[in-house]
């Protein structure tokens, strides 16, 4: 086997289940769509495929072959997939804080306010 496609070999198994992840984590929730947020998704996705291919490739170089040659790929998968999880989840998580962060913080909308001082 091609040595290339061999230490990416983990990758590209996974990479359909990975876009599938990455393509629910751009698309939900739906609001608010804002320009910060389209960027911060895009580097968390970046960050997170970054992450996930430097483990594969750590852990790979560093599988202890005595239990058999398809331990490498197996170890590699499991530490990739981890990663990529762990990655995505923080992602998650602080995309949430930011946003509800930011609702806290915005001032009344003035449709609101009206609204209150009409009654």
């Amino acid at each position: 086997m091609n040595p290339q496609i061999q230490l990416n070999l983990a990758l590209i198994l996974f990479l359909p289940w990975y876009l599938i992840l990455a393509a629910l984590y751009w698309i939900y929730p739906r609001q608010p769509r804002t320009a910060g947020r389209q960027v911060f998704d895009a580097a968390s996705l970046l960050l997170t495929v970054l992450a996930s291919a430097a483990s594969m490739h750590w852990s790979f170089l560093r599988a202890d072959t005595s239990a058999g040659p398809i331990w490498k790929q197996v170890f590699a998968t499991s530490v990739s997939y981890g990663v990529f999880l762990a990655a995505m989840t923080c992602a998650v998580l602080v995309r949430r804080w930011l946003v509800t962060g930011s609702r806290r913080r915005s001032p009344p909308s003035r449709a609101h306010s009206s609204t209150k001082a009409t009654q």
